[in-house]
């Protein structure tokens, strides 16, 4: 196959090409999972000993050392809400600036599959998430698991989390295919998203709630692509509420029309890599 032949920009086309390499797709992602953990005594283990000792820590220094609390008026608040509440923040912003701080080395890693054998490269952005994705589950059982020790039950809502991920996942991996793309072209993008997504979390309601900020920087939070979607999660796992339908319907059609402008990108530009690497 001639790697500068123009390639279709379908979502038809993209759709049939990850249904027809699902099987591949599961042996790369499982591959890396496995070996980001290769050599190691307790293996794949740690993908779940690690969330553990993070939501210990942040119990502890959160709601230990500095006292804080999330400021909901709630009497029944305890010690443990904030470092829980946080954390799901956490998973959320984590689940994102993963996957795009991986995107920009996705092609540059991976030379041999774009100049030697036929291989569908749109696939290295969907491996990528579904790995990222992995260890986001594993949290959240970590997570759930927490809320119901320290709160004895969970609520039933948390049966919309696939639902509230959803257009999270579409932009997430519309970025990568993006971001894998210019990164073949500018070698800086990796350094520079690096830096982005740091930022991102402080201007997220990670650590405070967005009413918590004076109102004229209340609508700059709220224009963060995370913010939305943190509050949901919250909604869904925290407090009992259903999630706001209207809000991920439209937000799931934002993100499907940015994803299909990222693979337009990525396919338009596949056909200069083999003259860059």
């Amino acid at each position: 196959m001639d790697p500068h032949s123009v390639k279709s920009t379908s979502i038809i086309v993209l759709l049939r090409s990850i249904i027809a390499n699902r099987h591949l797709i599961y042996q790369m992602t499982k591959r890396e999972i496995t070996g980001r953990y290769r050599g190691s005594f307790m293996g794949v283990l740690w993908s779940f000993i690690n969330p553990v000792l993070m939501l210990t820590v942040y119990t502890f220094v959160f709601s230990v050392v500095f006292k804080a609390r999330w400021g909901t008026g709630s009497v029944s608040e305890s010690k443990s809400d904030f470092a829980i509440i946080l954390f799901v923040g956490l998973i959320v912003h984590t689940l994102f600036a993963e996957t795009l701080m991986r995107a920009p080395t996705l092609i540059l890693g991976n030379v041999n599959y774009v100049k030697k054998v036929i291989f569908p490269l749109e696939t290295l952005s969907v491996t990528s998430i579904a790995s990222v994705l992995f260890h986001s589950i594993i949290s959240l059982i970590v997570l759930l698991s927490a809320f119901f020790i320290f709160n004895g039950f969970i609520h039933w809502t948390v049966i919309f989390i696939p639902l509230v991920f959803f257009p999270l996942i579409i932009v997430s991996v519309g970025l990568s295919w993006f971001l894998s793309s210019l990164g073949v072209f500018i070698r800086d993008v990796g350094q520079t998203i690096a830096i982005l997504t740091m930022i991102l979390m402080f201007l997220s309601p990670i650590f405070y709630p967005v009413s918590a900020l004076p109102e004229k920087f209340q609508h700059v939070i709220i224009l963060n692509p995370l913010t939305f979607i943190i509050e949901q999660s919250r909604n869904v796992i925290i407090w009992g509420k259903m999630p706001d339908f209207t809000g991920l319907a439209l937000y799931s059609i934002a993100a499907l029309c940015l994803m299909w402008l990222c693979f337009f990108w990525f396919q338009k530009t596949r056909k200069g890599f083999a003259d860059v690497l």
